[in-house]
């Protein structure tokens, strides 16, 4: 049997939200979640999602070990959106602002490094910029537009020759 998963808890109004982070996706208990939305999320009433929207894991909750019926992310929205009420657009901004990108830091910071976007502007374009390692990295279907404006370039292609002249330069 596979190692119980500990969750991170969440707390709003006074409910605990167990969740957690399995392979960069975000699970959340399905009996908590129902508890914050005021109906009886079990099996039955998640049979209306996708196979991959719910499983049941192993989580650690108040100690022991137990089986959980844990609900995606994207699992978590059908669920609100299917059960509608005005309120949940709240719980929804909570989860979406609050929830995620915490159970995603977290994951992230016990390790020293982790990649970063920039953008590097120039007056006839701007490339997009992945740092990760000490390294800058393009990708590579950008390269063709790198080389070609490349301003220390002493050649010019023939194309843009071309549109000089047809532009009257």
């Amino acid at each position: 049997m596979p190692d119980a998963y500990i969750p991170a808890v969440f707390t709003r109004h006074n409910i605990h939200l167990h969740a957690l982070l399995v392979e960069n996706q975000a699970w959340f208990s399905a009996s908590d979640l129902g508890r914050l939305t005021s109906k009886r999320l079990d099996e039955r009433m998640t049979r209306k999602l996708d196979p991959d929207q719910r499983r049941m894991m192993l989580v650690h909750v108040h100690g022991l070990a137990e089986e959980r019926l844990m609900l995606s992310e994207s699992g978590v929205y059908a669920l609100l959106v299917y059960h509608y009420c005005p309120e949940y657009r709240l719980l929804r901004e909570w989860i979406t602002h609050q929830v995620v990108p915490t159970l995603r830091d977290e994951r992230y910071s016990h390790k020293v490094e982790r990649p970063t976007l920039s953008v590097l502007d120039w007056p006839k374009m701007s490339l997009c910029m992945l740092h990760w390692q000490d390294e800058p990295w393009i990708r590579l279907r950008d390269m063709p537009a790198v080389l070609v404006d490349d301003p220390f370039s002493q050649h010019e292609s023939w194309w843009r020759k071309a549109s000089r002249v047809l532009r009257g330069y």
